[in-house]
């Protein structure tokens, strides 16, 4: 299991839901780029998906309204 520290993600005033929300719509990406390309993944989706978060490769957008729910 994945136990990874997304603080650094979270400090950035993100929430959890929009955090989680969005590492699996980029691990969903990641699988339809890898299948239209005809080639296997070197690890799971989602921990490649959470590297880029983690990574500042990708950011979580979210609105004030969401931030503030």
């Amino acid at each position: 299991m994945l136990n990874v520290d997304v603080r650094p993600i979270l400090n950035k005033n993100v929430s959890r839901y929009s955090l989680v929300t969005a590492v699996a719509k980029h691990a969903r990406n990641l699988v339809n780029d890898a299948e239209a390309d005809r080639r296997s993944l070197p690890t799971k989706p989602v921990t490649l998906s959470l590297n880029d978060f983690l990574n500042d490769d990708y950011a979580v957008l979210e609105s004030e309204e969401a931030r503030n729910a």
